[in-house]
Parts: C-alpha cells; sequence; structure tokens
C-alpha cells in the first residue's frame, strides 16, 4: 500500500501538482506496529493427551502411525515438510536422535525426542520392521504398508482427523511447532537452545513462536522478592 502512494505522489510531483518539499512531507509517515493477534496457538497438555488417546484407541495400523506422527510433531517441533522426509536411517531410538536433513533453507540439524514420544514409536517401528526407506508412510485401506514418503497434505488431514475424533479445538500442524517452543521456554530453557531446536535462523523468530499467555507473565513476577 506504501509502494503505491509512493508511486502517486511521485506522478503527482513530477506533473508539478505538488512541489518537492510537499512530497518529502507526505512520504514521511511513521510506520504503523501491526497490532493484529499473533497467528496459531499452542496446544495443552489436556488436548495432547486427548489427541494420543484417541490414537490408542483406535485398533488399525492407522492408529499406531499416527500415534508416531503425533509425537514426533509434538516431541521434535519440526515443520510436517521436515516430517515427511524422514528416512528410517535418520532415528535413532536409544538416544532419541533425529537428523533432520535439507530442512528449510537446505539447512541439516540434529533433534532429540523425549523418552515420552519415543515410547510412542516404538509401536510403529516394530509393524514397520527394518526396511530402509521412509520412516512414516501411507497405509491402504487394506492395512498394508506402503513404501512411499507421505504427503505434508496428509499429515493436515491426519491432524484435523485427530482433533475432530479427540473434540480438541481446531489447530494446524505448524501449532506443534508453537507448542513446542513455548513449552520448552516455559520450562526454563534458554532461547538459543530452543532456536537450534526449532531450526530458526534468527532469536526474533524464535521470540515469535512464544505462546505462553498471561498466567507466565503472573508466575514470573511471583518470584520478585520485597
Amino acid at each position: 500500500m506504501m509502494a503505491a502512494l509512493r508511486r502517486v505522489l511521485k506522478e503527482a510531483t513530477r506533473l508539478k501538482l505538488m512541489d518537492s518539499d510537499s512530497y518529502t512531507m507526505a512520504i514521511d509517515l511513521p510506520k504503523i506496529k501491526d497490532t493484529r493477534k499473533l497467528r496459531g496457538r499452542a496446544l495443552t497438555s489436556a488436548e495432547i493427551a486427548s489427541l494420543m488417546k484417541v490414537c490408542a484407541n483406535d485398533p488399525s495400523l492407522q492408529g499406531v502411525r499416527d500415534a508416531a506422527l503425533i509425537a514426533i510433531l509434538r516431541g521434535s517441533g519440526l515443520r510436517r515438510a521436515e516430517v515427511v522426509k524422514l528416512e528410517l536411517k535418520d532415528l535413532n531410538p536409544k538416544t532419541g536422535a533425529l537428523e533432520v536433513r535439507q530442512g528449510k533453507g537446505g539447512k541439516d540439524r540434529t533433534v532429540y525426542l523425549p523418552e515420552g514420544a519415543i515410547a510412542y514409536l516404538q509401536p510403529w517401528l516394530s509393524h514397520r520392521g527394518d526396511q530402509a526407506g521412509p520412516l512414516l508412510c501411507p497405509i491402504h485401506k487394506s492395512g498394508r504398508v506402503e513404501w512411499r514418503h507421505m504427503t505434508p497434505q496428509a499429515v493436515l488431514l491426519i491432524v484435523q482427523k485427530r482433533a475432530a475424533q479427540a473434540g480438541v479445538e481446531q489447530f494446524s500442524p505448524h501449532d506443534f511447532r508453537r507448542t513446542f517452543c513455548s513449552d520448552l521456554l516455559d520450562a526454563g530453557v534458554d532461547i538459543v537452545t530452543v532456536q537450534k531446536l526449532a531450526g530458526h535462523s534468527s532469536l526474533v523468530t524464535t521470540a515469535k513462536y512464544d505462546r505462553r499467555g498471561e498466567e507466565t507473565k503472573r508466575r514470573a513476577v511471583q518470584k520478585l522478592g520485597f
């Protein structure tokens, strides 16, 4: 909008409809601060538990696979495009290490899953077997594992499906990433470490992912002594 306004004013100056001093004053406008509400939200521990429960209650292989998928999204903070590119070789189930290759910006990094997340991966790994290839795979209606990568769109549809089943307010797969950053910061993890785990290029970006609410600020000031 500002660029269009500048073009109009510049043309007015060229046509001598306004002088150069008036043009300078007209474009010397203060930047408008964006006060809109931040996009996305952080999920509560109760919502995450509900999501895992509906997956556990699904006796099909999809239930096992979806529990593993959500455990990775929640436990690693990976982007869905990064999750679907994971190979079996990228996971070290003993340490929980996940090698993210060619993430956003073409950068590689290592993230770590908490023990609770690894516990949800084990049943899927048992069904999947040790065949080389994608860590998470599509599952045919017959229950057969298809040895190819899932798509980011498939991740979105799975998350939406499980959210509806769990009665969880609508959210996006990226909200797991916001939850990941917010929960780590709330646990006292320094922002530089969170930045590295999230694969952000700057601390400013990491700070934007913080979705902790007013309760966090209220608890913070209680630490002040008098």
